[in-house]
């Protein structure tokens, strides 16, 4: 004889198994982490073409972005997009880019970025750059090849665009690691 209550019970053990996976997956997706991927050479060598990472939806809720930092947010020009960029200027800070070098707040010397591709040949300025409060200046680590805030029309990103911080490349499998 057939027991209705047992096959229920499994049933229901079942789907119970299943909601809780998928609740967990959304909570995870849109609460903890953020996933993209950089499907440029804007990001080079720091994130290669293609590379897909995980960012850290919880970095920001205490701290903001330093810079230096590799954030994900919603491009300013068009928000449906997600862009991945360096956090180069901080709120309230005077940029200057001139000769592929940056200055900020009128000091005489450059910002070091050990990060950078090559030698910066492309849009190296004059350019100057006055951030507003709870906004950022992001620049790609390839910089003869990267679409950032040097050219946007809305060139901030402002905080609450902030999406997270990119914390590791997953793949493909051989550019595995965190992200610097």
């Amino acid at each position: 004889m057939i027991n209705f209550n047992s096959i229920l019970k499994e049933i229901l053990g079942w789907v119970l198994t299943f909601v809780l996976a998928i609740g967990s997956a959304f909570l995870i997706k849109n609460y903890l982490i953020i996933n993209a991927d950089v499907p440029t050479g804007s990001m080079e060598n720091t994130i290669m073409p293609g590379d897909r990472l995980i960012g850290n939806r919880l970095a920001y809720c205490k701290d903001k972005p330093e810079r230096g930092e590799v954030v994900i947010f919603h491009y300013p020009d068009d928000e449906e997009e997600l862009y991945v960029k360096r956090v180069i200027g901080l709120p309230g800070e005077v940029l200057e880019i001139d000769d592929g070098k940056v200055y900020i707040d009128g000091s005489e010397t450059p910002l070091k970025e050990d990060y950078l591709k090559e030698e910066w040949v492309v849009g190296t300025g004059p350019y100057r750059f006055e951030i507003p409060e709870d906004a950022y200046f992001v620049m790609g680590d390839n910089r003869n090849d990267s679409w950032d805030a040097r050219y946007w029309d809305n060139t901030y990103v402002y905080q609450n665009k902030i999406l997270g911080r990119g914390e590791i490349i997953y793949w493909p499998i051989q550019h595995f690691g965190k992200i610097e």
